[in-house]
Order: structure tokens, then C-alpha cells, then sequence
């Protein structure tokens, strides 16, 4: 008889990466809503958006009984925003989940590069999803100028030292399993040292993107290392997904099966489509129109940020269809509604979330400047004391001042990194795949 498989065991609340077609971890792409239309068109797992680990830590988790998601908030330390002194001042959603529609479908991607503030973040997020993930493989200068993401590549023993405490200071205790996610590295020899140690921490599963660090989406991926990847894996009983130029949840399959993979991501095919989860016996993939609905509706269902809702409609609408333009043009859920003609069906919703989110025509006005160095003085006055005393302050001749450490913190879920189509004027995210 030929033996089994060898197969790391899956806690009871985690979740086996086997035999899975999963929406892969993207900045921006990979928020609520998407993920949430994923799973409606058939993805099996969905990761959330890379988000860092300092960024989680000092949130306060809330139901949301409006919209049924837990939100992960804290208050932006920047400028007026002291809630002592600002009574009206909005939290910042670091994280939102939807426990009913995802929770046991969700993975959590950490952006880390020390296993303590890993062990911190991950924690607080833990008995909320399915399973933790380490992001070894972002090549955006964001991450790995922190030594986060593909820099981790390059530091191995520390990627094994954050993968081994997360998976015996948080795994274990919440029943949950840890994986990560990489690149390829320059020679095959190397990659397989690197995933035989990786495989060695306790880990349950391992992404690998069949790119190196210096590759961008547009270079085709590479798979001549994926065979001995898989089979490093198989070897240590720990899950393999691939990921990289997968573009439908048929072709994932058989990319796995040939390649002897246990499963795949799908990344930049399910942004700008996420029906494509769907087989093709069951109808495969809808039709741009009936997506960019179904995902309005979602969105405003757990009333997603404005600017994030309205980057992935510049995805998913095409660039030459008179509904691009009239959508780029939008600076509201209702705004956007009448545009793309779904009034009868969403108006009554599109106001309410608009109220909630005080965007268009239920925007505050704005401070003047002289009202914000009001209130930046007042601030300042009230909490001298208490910001002198906090970690990472620096007392200079000009006061007190923030290290970039500290502002890290403030960054919301879709970092800063670069303009997308037909988004708002602020700063957006690109792919972290």
C-alpha cells in the first residue's frame, strides 16, 4: 500500500489551504467589499490587504450593528485630531471584516519585520479570521524599506523567528493556522533552502508568487522552480498555493494539478472581474455590467470607504464605455448611483450611506486654515504632557515631534503609494501581490 501523504494538522478554527481557489492578498483590491463579491462568485478563501503590523496595534475592535462588520479603529494622531479637543473627529478603520460572510473564509496578511510587534497585531485580530499570513513577498519600497515584505527574503532567519512566534504565541492558543507568502528566488538552489526552512517553523501553508523581487506584474511569471516548491512542501505536509498570471478559477486548477500544486490565488484577473471565480460549468465569468452592481451594492452595504469604492470601479468599468467617464466624475455613493442609472434600486441606500460617511452633499466644511492652527494650538497646549511621556518622542527646539515609527501608525488600510485611474485626489495603493 502506498503510504499517505504526510500533512501538517489543521487547528479546529483554521482552515486547510487544500484543494482552494483564493482571492490573493492586493493593497486597495483586497478590502470588504471584494472580497466579500469574491466569495459570492466562488473564490474559496479570500486574504485581506497586506496591513502592518504597528498600524493594527492600539485599535479598538467594534460591532458595527449597521453594516454587521468588526471594525478595527483608532484615532489619527496628526495635527487637530486629539479627541480630547475634537469631539466630532472620526475614527480611522484600520480593518473591517464581516464575520457572517467571511470570517471563516478570511486570512489576515501581516506586514511585519519583528516577531513582537508581529505576536501584538496578530493577537488582536486573531479570533476574528481563519488564519494568519506573513507577507515575505511585496517588492513595493513601502514594505521592504521596513524591512517588511521581500525584504524578509533576504533575512531568512528573522522570517522564521516571526513565522515560529505567531505560530506558538498566537496559532496555537486561538486554534488557528500560520502561513506566508513569497517570491522565487535568483536560483532554484536557493528557493529551496529557503522553503525547507520555512516549512521547518510549523506552518501550515505557503504562497509562492512565481516572480523574483525585481519583477512587476506585467513580466510573465515564472514557473520552472514551482515543481520543486510544491514538492518541498508536500514533503513537510505543509499546503502549497501558487499564485502569478492566474486568470480564471478553471485555469487555477489545472495550473495546480500540473504543476503539483495544492491550490492557487487569483490577483489582478478577479480586480478588475471577481466572477472569475466562477467555473465554467456554472456560467463562468459575468458580465462586467452585473459585477459593477453587485459590487455598488456590496459596497455600500457595509459602507466602504468612498475612495476605495471608487478605485476598484475604475478597474472593473471599462476604459472606453461612456460609464467610465461619467463614474470619474462622482464624489458620492449618490453621485455615483445616478450615473451609472441604478436610482430605483439604491438611491434610498446610496443617501443613508453618504450620511454615515459624510461625503457629497452631507460633507462637514472644511477647517480654514487659521481654525486648524487653532485647534492644532489647543491641542498641543492639552496634551504636551502627555505626548513627552510616550515612547519615540523627540524633544526638539520647535516642541514635540513625531518619529516616522509613530506616524506609521495613522496610516490607514490602503497606504500611500502611488495614483490610480479614476481615483479621488488622494493617495492610493498599488497591487501587493
Amino acid at each position: 500500500m502506498t503510504a499517505a501523504p504526510k500533512q501538517v494538522p489543521i487547528p479546529r478554527k483554521g482552515v486547510d489551504y487544500r484543494g482552494k481557489v483564493a482571492l490573493a492578498p492586493m493593497v486597495r483590491s483586497g478590502e470588504c467589499p471584494s472580497r466579500l463579491l469574491a466569495l459570492k462568485y466562488g473564490a474559496d478563501l479570500v486574504w485581506g490587504p497586506e496591513t502592518i503590523d504597528k498600524a493594527v496595534i492600539g485599535t479598538t475592535r467594534h460591532v458595527n450593528a449597521t453594516t454587521g462588520t468588526v471594525d478595527f479603529t483608532r484615532f489619527s494622531s496628526n495635527g487637530a485630531k486629539n479627541p480630547s479637543v475634537n469631539a466630532d473627529q472620526r475614527e480611522s478603520v484600520i480593518y473591517r471584516l464581516h464575520p457572517e460572510r467571511e470570517g471563516k473564509r478570511l486570512i489576515y496578511q501581516i506586514g511585519t519585520s519583528n516577531p513582537e510587534t508581529a505576536v501584538q497585531a496578530a493577537k488582536l485580530i486573531a479570533p476574528d479570521v481563519a488564519g494568519i499570513d506573513v507577507n515575505a513577498g511585496c517588492p513595493k519600497p513601502f514594505s521592504t524599506s521596513g524591512g517588511m515584505g521581500a525584504a524578509l527574503l533576504k533575512t531568512p532567519g528573522l522570517l522564521c523567528s516571526i513565522l515560529r512566534a505567531l505560530v506558538t504565541e498566537v496559532g496555537e492558543p486561538n486554534e488557528i493556522g500560520i502561513s506566508v507568502k513569497i517570491r522565487i528566488l535568483e536560483t532554484a538552489k536557493e528557493t529551496e533552502a529557503l522553503v525547507r526552512s520555512l516549512c521547518a517553523t510549523g506552518i501550515t501553508g505557503l504562497t509562492v508568487h512565481c516572480r523574483t523581487t525585481p519583477m512587476r506584474p506585467r513580466e510573465r511569471a515564472i514557473r520552472d522552480q514551482l515543481k520543486m516548491v510544491a514538492t518541498v512542501c508536500r514533503e513537510s505536509g505543509v499546503a502549497c498555493l501558487m499564485n502569478g498570471d492566474v486568470t480564471s478559477r478553471d485555469e487555477a486548477l489545472e495550473l495546480a494539478s500540473e504543476f503539483g500544486c495544492d491550490g492557487a490565488m487569483i490577483a489582478t484577473a478577479a480586480e478588475t472581474n471577481p466572477s472569475v471565480f466562477r467555473p465554467d460549468s456554472d456560467g463562468g465569468k459575468a458580465p462586467w455590467e452585473e459585477v459593477v452592481q453587485e459590487y455598488v451594492k456590496t459596497a455600500m452595504q457595509v459602507e466602504n470607504r468612498w475612495g476605495n469604492t471608487k478605485f476598484l470601479l475604475g478597474q472593473m468599468i471599462p476604459g472606453k464605455d461612456p460609464m467610465y467617464k461619467a463614474m470619474t466624475h462622482t464624489k458620492s455613493y449618490t453621485a455615483v448611483i445616478k450615473a451609472l442609472g441604478y436610482e430605483v434600486e439604491m438611491l434610498d441606500l446610496a443617501r443613508k450611506v453618504d450620511k454615515a460617511l459624510e461625503i457629497g452633499e452631507y460633507e462637514k466644511p472644511k477647517l480654514t486654515k487659521s481654525e486648524r492652527k487653532a485647534a492644532n494650538k489647543g491641542a498641543k497646549a492639552l496634551g504636551e504632557q502627555e505626548r513627552a511621556a510616550q515612547d519615540g518622542v523627540h524633544r526638539t527646539t520647535a516642541g514635540a515631534k513625531r518619529t516616522a515609527e509613530m506616524a506609521g501608525l495613522d496610516m490607514p488600510p490602503d497606504i500611500a503609494r502611488e495614483s490610480g485611474p479614476a481615483s479621488v485626489p488622494e493617495r492610493t495603493s498599488a497591487l501587493a501581490v
